[in-house]
């Protein structure tokens, strides 16, 4: 399923515009995205939880020329899913 299929899906089962599902669904995701970059853990109940954390600089080699090069300090995003997702999907 992608963003498309997600916002025809909405709009099949709430009844809205395609207009506003997608504006939902922006809303949505620019939330999660602002709420993630500050640093803060986002948490569905019974679906999971994204969350951000740091990975350290280190050293790593170019594919090309097999030489080495440094890779800096960055966050990486996280998602734990919940006891009721994974009861659902198994």
């Amino acid at each position: 399923m992608n963003k498309q299929d997600l916002i025809v899906r909405i709009v099949k089962d709430t009844g809205a515009t395609k207009t506003q599902a997608s504006r939902i669904v922006a809303v949505f995701l620019a939330t999660v995205t602002k709420a993630l970059k500050k640093g803060e853990a986002v948490t569905f109940v019974g679906f999971g939880t994204f969350k951000t954390s740091l990975r350290k600089a280190h050293t790593g080699r170019n594919p090309l020329t097999g030489g080495t090069i440094r890779i800096p300090k960055r966050k990486a995003v996280r998602f734990s899913a919940g006891k009721a997702l994974k009861k659902a999907v198994n």
